[in-house]
């Protein structure tokens, strides 16, 4: 019998500067979702040490204070209990063994490598953290391309402050004797980048070009309906997910516990077919080379007829989000797609009083929105039913005559719509189908009752 392995624990600390334009409840929410990324990352949060400050310190990003008491507990050892941060910190027991200290800021090189050499640990911005997640959930061809590509952006700027780390053999240039006219490493290894993104680019440029042509393919074929799961990362959106179309698609408490965009069909089948995709989980301050970078990963909701805009209905924050994933869905050109807003996890709001209330707020606020927990049945038929009715709203009826003679036909009716009725004399038989207007105005003239 196997034993199963625990992982040894890896302890980190948080630390942010608080400037005056930013309130108490968005500089919270901030830190723990930080905290939360950490968790994706496999660390264990052993500290959180918190500033206000005007502004960000030019050389390492916290006030000398604040590096001087961060560096103490980096370095100490304590009993349980003797160590006493400041009012701004949570510790535990785990000083002694942090390996990284994680920024809630994207900082300049200069201030990341100042601040590491200061406190004696690794130090991680958040847009660091966000690329680490993103290098390791990464699966498809296309996501690892896009990944790729980001961590190369964010890397070369750094060079040069690593060099600094390596002393005079990192500045040295590529000329004879490490003289002459040559290239320094840290150019060299820039141009390599460049190189590298350029030959990325390419690569999913063709990839775009390929993915392209099989939708158009699949939607002419099928007369597909398409819709994309957007929203905050852990708003539920997986959980919805497998409750509308029945797939078994991993379903974690993490941030971005899955980047590869998942398509799967509505269940039960409907006519129009409809095909649901989920998307990578937005966050606030998404780094802008990952909105750019991951553009194609999030065309699912360009190309989507409809977007399900799901929202933690249980966060306090939620209006934040909804912000933040507005303001995401605009810069990828999506903001004109259709959308319906869907307020999961009302199951989280306290009891049913509790959740009536803010069943009411929400519809007061969003009168076409969907309130609903994904773990309801009787909810998620709800929202399947909204999701079929959206496309079914610029559908026609129409009655189509099909001789027995013609009865090869039958399998294309029955697959580009939905027939309502049937009925059948010695002629042949007469249907009443629904669909797309298109369709459904051709095979009328093709096949028109007799007179």
């Amino acid at each position: 019998m196997s034993k199963e392995v625990k992982e040894k624990p890896r302890y980190a600390i948080v630390a942010a500067v608080q400037l005056p334009n930013v309130s108490d409840i968005e500089f919270e929410s901030s830190l723990a979702e930080l905290r939360d990324l950490a968790k994706t990352l496999g660390y264990e949060i052993s500290a959180t040490f918190t500033q206000k400050r005007g502004s960000f310190d030019a050389g390492a990003y916290l006030g000398t204070g604040k590096r001087e008491e961060i560096r103490g507990f980096v370095d100490s050892e304590p009993a349980p209990g003797s160590f006493e941060p400041s009012r701004h910190a949570a510790a535990d027991t785990e000083a002694g063994r942090i390996e990284a200290i994680l920024v809630d800021h994207e900082i300049s090189p200069s201030q990341a490598r100042n601040l590491e050499k200061e406190v004696g640990c690794e130090v991680m911005d958040r847009t660091m953290v966000i690329l680490e997640i993103f290098h390791r959930h990464a699966t498809s061809r296309a996501a690892r391309a896009q990944v790729e590509i980001a961590r190369l952006g964010y890397m070369a700027p750094r060079l040069r402050e690593a060099a600094k780390l390596a002393g005079p053999q990192g500045r040295q240039r590529s000329g004879t004797g490490g003289r002459g006219a040559g290239e320094s490493h840290t150019e060299l290894d820039r141009r390599k980048i460049r190189d590298r993104i350029a030959e990325l680019q390419q690569e999913i440029d063709a990839m775009d070009v390929e993915r392209k042509t099989q939708r158009a393919r699949r939607q002419e074929r099928q007369g597909l309906a398409t819709v994309a799961l957007v929203g905050y990362t852990n708003a539920g959106k997986s959980t919805l997910m497998r409750a509308l179309t029945g797939s078994d698609v991993l379903v974690e408490n993490k941030l971005f516990a899955t980047l590869d965009t998942t398509v799967r069909a509505l269940q039960p089948e409907s006519r129009p077919r409809v095909l649901i995709s989920d998307t990578v989980g937005f966050i606030k301050n998404l780094p802008h080379g990952l909105v750019a970078s991951f553009k194609s990963t999030l065309e699912e909701a360009l190309d989507a007829a409809l977007l399900l805009h799901v929202i933690d209905a249980s966060d306090p924050g939620h209006e934040r989000q909804r912000e933040v994933t507005d303001k995401v869905l605009a810069e990828i050109g999506a903001a004109d797609v259709p959308r319906l807003r869907v307020f999961n996890k009302i199951d989280h709001v306290g009891d049913a009083t509790a959740q009536a209330a803010r069943r009411a707020e929400l519809l007061a606020a969003y009168p076409d929105c969907v309130v609903m927990s994904a773990r309801r049945a009787d909810d998620v038929a709800q929202l399947r039913e909204a999701i079929i009715d959206f496309f079914r709203r610029d559908q026609v009826e129409a009655e189509i005559f099909l001789p027995w003679s013609a009865q090869q036909q039958r399998g294309h009716i029955f697959a580009s719509c939905e027939v309502l009725d049937e009925k059948a004399d010695e002629a042949g038989a007469t249907l009443r189908v629904r669909g797309e207007r298109a369709t459904v105005l051709a095979m009328a003239e093709q096949f028109a009752p007799p007179a």
